[in-house]
């Protein structure tokens, strides 16, 4: 019967097989958005709280416009967090678009909404500034990534 033991000779290593670059190009490439996967966390919090926001602030009769429109963008920004941890690869390209929803959140209840009280001011306020800066957190991640990989290739 054939030996099948999984032990090595001594001085049998990896570091002569002639795919160990490339392998280690393709476990650098799988690991390259683990920054922004770190930030999905926050995104989908402060995606979740948009959305739930209308409700907790009680501003659902007042402002019914900016209820629903608060609900469409936390369930934006809780779905880019998800694609955040399922494909962080694939979904850096879309962090500065988290920086231009902040700012529209911030902009909403003048323009969505009329008349806003302080309260719905203050929310969406916080809340805007939370995503453009999580989306300049993950923007920032992605550039640095991008440029690793470009000296790396070099």
């Amino acid at each position: 019967m054939a030996d099948v033991s999984h032990q090595r000779e001594t001085g049998q290593d990896l570091s002569g097989h002639p795919d160990v670059p490339e392998m280690r190009e393709r476990y650098a490439r799988m690991l390259g958005g683990r920054g922004i996967t770190a930030m999905a966390g926050p995104v989908f919090l402060v995606g979740l709280f948009c959305a739930l926001s209308p409700w907790i602030i009680h501003f659902t009769s007042s402002q019914p416009a900016l209820a629903t429109h608060n609900l469409i963008m936390g369930v934006a920004l809780a779905v880019l967090a998800l694609g955040f941890s399922f494909a962080p690869g694939r979904m850096t390209g879309l962090s500065p678009a988290m920086c231009a929803m902040g700012i529209w959140l911030i902009v909403a209840p003048w323009i969505v909404g009329s008349g806003p009280d302080k309260g719905v001011i203050w929310a969406n306020a916080v809340i805007g500034g939370l995503t453009f800066l999580l989306g300049l957190a993950c923007a920032g991640m992605a550039m640095r990534h991008s440029r690793r990989g470009v000296r790396r290739a070099a």
